[in-house]
């Protein structure tokens, strides 16, 4: 095809997609292959998940890559599986084992007392097979080298730590956690606490801040529909910022804020700092995109979406 058909090819296509990724694909091979599926011109992802990883991943079309920052710091969910005995070198099931030990009869007991210790705020070392950089190289790339640096250890949150299923020697749980904790340390350092070792066999994301993997879609379910029926799968601009209150201007201040200037009338006290903003435009409410209460208490705008 030439460059015209390529450039006719792609839509202006707004909204969000939350999809359910596959285990084995990397969050760009699912990012680019969904956005062929919508012809959608531009596209972003909210933060990659693991090949290894299924779940959500919620994928932002057209105005949405505006706000797809703001879930980089939303507090996440998981469903993980970690298998004690065996320890590999990326502290998952990908990698290759570099030790194993006989479990203790009383590692579920263990368990259930070493779990306590890592809720609440952590301070947790990054593993060496993650895309964090070392002097502008990824550390899983000095890794594969046989590479290993000092890595500065991160604060990092843990919520919940459920447990769910133990059989024998895997055992199942559910991690609520804030943004930068990586569920393979986890694993890891859960091994280690109990005396054999351990690493992630089984990882699948269950929530993005409000969004929920139940109204998730995987890529074939979405190659299945006509092409037509596709955007009804997509969620508004505006689920990506659930979590922030939201103001309402009227006709006239929906005007003079979509024009770049702050609005007054809007008590600061009500909402907080930042908020998503709403307007209204020949009768019909609209979103605006995301404004800042500044010092002066006054509704400024931070991030607008294009109005059609």
């Amino acid at each position: 095809m030439n460059d015209a058909g390529l450039k006719k090819r792609w839509q202006t296509v707004d909204g969000v997609l939350l999809l359910d990724k596959s285990g084995g694909m990397t969050s760009n091979a699912a990012l680019q292959k969904a956005r062929r599926l919508f012809s959608a011109a531009k596209a972003g992802h909210t933060g990659t998940l693991d090949p290894l990883a299924t779940g959500l991943l919620p994928l932002c079309f057209g105005e949405a890559t505006k706000f797809s920052a703001d879930l980089l710091n939303a507090d996440k969910t998981y469903d993980a599986e970690i298998c004690f005995g065996v320890r590999t070198d990326t502290g998952d099931r990908e990698g290759a084992i570099t030790g194993t030990a006989p479990l203790p009869p009383d590692l579920a007991d263990r368990i259930e007392r070493a779990l306590p210790r890592f809720l609440g705020e952590q301070l947790q070392t990054p593993p060496m097979y993650s895309a964090l950089k070392h002097h502008g190289r990824p550390l899983y790339e000095l890794a594969r080298q046989g590479v290993t640096v000092e890595r500065a250890p991160r604060r990092v949150v843990f919520y919940a730590l459920e447990p769910r299923v133990w059989a024998p020697p895997r055992f199942s749980l559910r991690v609520k956690c804030g943004k930068g904790a990586y569920i393979r340390t986890l694993a890891e350092d859960l091994g280690q606490s109990v005396g054999c070792g351990a690493h992630l066999t089984a990882l699948r994301r269950a929530q993005v801040g409000a969004l929920d993997l139940c109204h998730a879609h995987t890529l074939e379910t979405l190659e299945s529909l006509p092409e037509n029926e596709r955007p009804a799968c997509l969620n508004p601009v505006d689920s990506l910022l659930a979590t922030l209150p939201a103001a309402r201007l009227d006709a006239r201040e929906t005007r003079c804020f979509l024009h770049g200037n702050p609005v007054s009338s809007i008590q600061a006290a009500e909402h907080g700092g930042e908020v998503r903003v709403y307007g209204e435009q020949e009768g019909a409410k609209i979103f605006l995109g995301v404004g800042r209460f500044k010092p002066d208490h006054a509704l400024w705008p931070r991030r607008l979406v294009a109005q059609p």
